[in-house]
């Protein structure tokens, strides 16, 4: 619960720091979907598949040893806040699928191969290409084997362990963006959307009574830069780009209220900048107000310059860029058309480029950009590490060594700072996180934050929240407030709906559709769900492979 920093217990029944260990005791009487019993083999066969993938949790830990049937131990290496949050909030993955690749990954690792050995990537790869017959949880709603292009059912499982908090007997998600899903939303077809709808759509939303919920989102788009290409290299023409982009506009034009410009350009949301930065850092912040007069004189330290009315390298050659963004999502389509007149007008050609949302991650991994949209911010994590992780290393992965090492942005993390001498980025985001004194926690978060105001790796074009349609009344009922905590979560990962699902606080079917063992026929069902949180309850499996890719 975002609104106490407090976990539930849920698979986990306690757990505790026990000199370098981390322990979690489990629950029993929880099974998967397939009746197997869940158990610390689960448990350790997920982390193990972690330590293949190197992911960034093993700078924190090292290994992850069974106890017994129900207890789990995590050789912590560096003591945070930071590896409790991904132990215990990881969805657990059933060994009975991924047996086979836990059992060699842990003879590798007895054998002292690491994530980077050839034998652990050739795993890694294989791994990649695996696709399990069955998709199976331990959460109360279990997927019946019936997939089309447009939707997938998921039913309650019996023998769920916590059955008798669940409401609701059936969940339908409508799969597609939002141009597919905002006719369901008008046609109240739908009772919840996480989806991001341009202006018009959501006044459309409230002619029809729909309410909106507007959650904090902690995160949103930034404008990255291909860091290998003259002159996104230069500092001075990324803060050149801040100045000249009016980004309340962009805010605006793309989510109306929802789409908030972020005041101190940190890399950390308004909520974390609160809470984390000291005042004399926020005062030292650059604001990036729009300013295009200093955007002018940025570029022309660089040897541009403007002739009739277009900026132009110093051989006379016009500035043109591409800039790419997801085409199915409409508040970043918005922001990124938006993006493209503002600089077009100041002199710089922008070439707007769609990209289907499925490929457009892959291609800014993989450094086959100039300009791009991609998300900044943590999103549903509540530290300032993943803030910072998501806009140095996340889209970074040669400079900071993770992952599959790919080119991404190709932004240095090793940089002479006006602000803070000499650093190493890399070295500042995986300490600040380490130890559970927050005072000095801060003071790297604080220098962080500098480093990125004046370094701008992207240029944040605001926070997003929530414009979350619900149409109450029609299938569902009992949504709390708008000032309850529980909107403290986001909608997307600890998301406030799938808790209230999970916990059976809220909401609640209407009397005239009240849990049904039969699935319904048509429209007029217990609850149809549009959004890709509810996966998180119905089947962690699908989440790891999304993942994987």
């Amino acid at each position: 619960m975002w609104a106490n920093q407090s976990y539930l217990p849920w698979l986990a029944t306690s757990w505790e720091l026990s000199g370098d260990y981390f322990i979690v005791h489990l629950r029993e009487g929880v099974t998967f979907h397939d009746g197997t019993e869940f158990t610390a083999k689960d448990v350790a066969c997920t982390f193990l598949i972690y330590y293949m993938l190197n992911h960034p949790m093993y700078k924190y830990m090292d290994d992850v040893e069974v106890v017994d049937d129900y207890t789990v131990r995590f050789h912590i290496t560096k003591p945070s806040p930071v590896i409790i949050r991904y132990i215990l909030r990881e969805p657990i993955r059933p060994y009975s699928t991924y047996k086979e690749y836990c059992d060699r990954i842990a003879e590798l690792k007895a054998q002292g191969k690491g994530p980077t050995s050839e034998e652990m990537k050739a795993l890694a790869a294989e791994f990649r290409e695996f696709r399990p017959e069955e998709y199976i949880g331990t959460g109360p709603f279990m997927w019946i084997d019936e997939i089309t292009e447009s939707e997938v059912w998921f039913k309650f499982y019996e023998d769920y362990w916590n059955k008798k908090k669940v409401k609701f007997r059936w969940l339908k998600l409508i799969n597609g963006e939002t141009p597919q899903v905002t006719p369901h939303v008008l046609a109240k077809e739908v009772d919840y959307a996480t989806h991001g709808f341009p202006p018009a759509t959501e006044r459309q939303f409230v002619e029809e009574g729909i309410r909106i919920i507007r959650a904090p989102i902690y995160s949103g788009p930034a404008l990255y830069f291909n860091h290998r290409i003259w002159p996104l290299s230069e500092k001075k023409f990324r803060q050149a780009i801040a100045y000249a982009i009016n980004k309340t506009e962009n805010g605006w034009v793309s989510l109306m209220a929802s789409g908030k410009r972020v005041e101190l350009m940190s890399g950390l949301p308004r909520e974390f900048e609160e809470a984390w930065l000291y005042p004399e850092t926020r005062a030292k912040l650059n604001t990036y107000e729009y300013n295009p007069e200093k955007a002018a004189r940025l570029l022309e330290e660089l040897g541009l310059r403007k002739e009739g009315g277009v900026w132009v390298y110093p051989n006379g050659t016009p500035l043109e860029f591409e800039l790419s963004f997801p085409a199915e999502y409409a508040d970043w389509s918005a922001a990124a058309q938006n993006v493209a007149e503002q600089l077009t007008a100041f002199g710089i050609k922008i070439v707007p480029r769609a990209v289907t949302f499925t490929i457009h991650p892959q291609e800014v991994h993989e450094g086959r950009f100039q300009l791009a949209i991609r998300h900044w911010g943590g999103g549903a994590n509540p530290h300032p590490y993943f803030h910072f992780y998501a806009v140095f290393i996340y889209w970074n992965e040669r400079e900071a060594g993770i992952g599959q090492g790919r080119p991404g942005i190709s932004f240095s993390l090793v940089r002479d700072t006006e602000c803070c001498g000499r650093v190493d980025i890399k070295e500042l985001v995986f300490k600040c996180p380490e130890g559970f004194d927050i005072e000095k926690q801060k003071e790297i978060v604080n220098k962080l934050a500098l480093i990125y105001n004046e370094e701008l790796p992207g240029v944040i074009l605001w926070e997003r929240y929530g414009n979350n349609p619900v149409p109450e009344g029609v299938r569902t009922e009992g949504w709390p407030p708008d000032d309850d905590p529980i909107y403290q979560n986001p909608p997307y990962g600890d998301a406030f709906t799938v808790l209230m699902l999970l916990t059976g606080y809220g909401i609640r079917p209407t009397p005239e559709n009240m849990p049904a063992e039969e699935r319904p026929a048509g429209p007029d069902y217990t609850m149809i769900a549009v959004a890709a949180v509810i996966l998180v309850v119905v089947v962690a499996a699908i989440i790891f492979l999304r993942r994987r890719r």
